[in-house]
């Protein structure tokens, strides 16, 4: 004898199906983001000492072409715009070095110079983003002509920090040396 189809017994089968190889999606609640966000400037300051670390200290004044910045050059850019765009978006006062040409100073040119910039500019990112107000997320941030949200400047940060990290790979490459392996996680 067949058994009737019970839409009950399809709907509970579906369900289990779909929770047990986790095709129901999660939620994230807010201070789960901001942890990730952490771990995510964590992260991508290891992976930036990693690079740093790689260029042997004579060669920070490398540049592909006349026209580009240096591998030194790249760094402290990267580092300082880190803390410029993170000091947007959290609304923290900038470290003071944010604010000077600090990629032009003969001075700061060096391995160990570079690389006190860049740590303390990740340094600055991460507890920026630890002591923001989720609540203000939300909150709209002018920049460079630009308005977003405080939440889209934290994304716009790393993604910033990426691309130049990205861009001395090349650097890197051009004097014969592996550069670190990718590190998504």
């Amino acid at each position: 004898m067949r058994k009737k189809f019970s839409w009950i017994s399809f709907a509970f089968m579906l369900f289990t199906f779909l929770y047990s190889t986790k095709i129901i999606a999660q939620t994230l609640n807010s201070e789960e983001i901001k942890i990730q966000l952490i771990k995510e400037w964590e992260r991508s300051k290891s992976y930036t000492v990693e690079y740093l670390n790689t260029m042997p200290a004579n060669k920070y004044s490398f540049k592909p072409v006349d026209s580009i910045r240096s591998f030194a050059q790249q760094m402290l850019h990267l580092a300082q715009v880190n803390v410029l765009l993170m000091s947007t978006a959290t609304g923290q006062s900038p470290l003071s070095f944010a604010n000077s040409d600090l990629e032009h100073f003969p001075t700061a040119q060096n391995k160990d110079s570079v690389m006190y910039y860049v740590m303390a500019s990740y340094d600055f990112c991460s507890k920026a983003v630890k002591n923001l107000n989720i609540n203000k997320w939300g909150e709209k941030v002018n920049v460079f002509g630009y308005e977003e949200t405080r939440f889209a400047m934290l994304i716009k940060g790393i993604e910033h920090q990426a691309h130049h990290r990205g861009q001395t790979t090349i650097y890197i490459r051009l004097q014969g040396i592996k550069p670190p392996q990718e590190r998504l996680f």
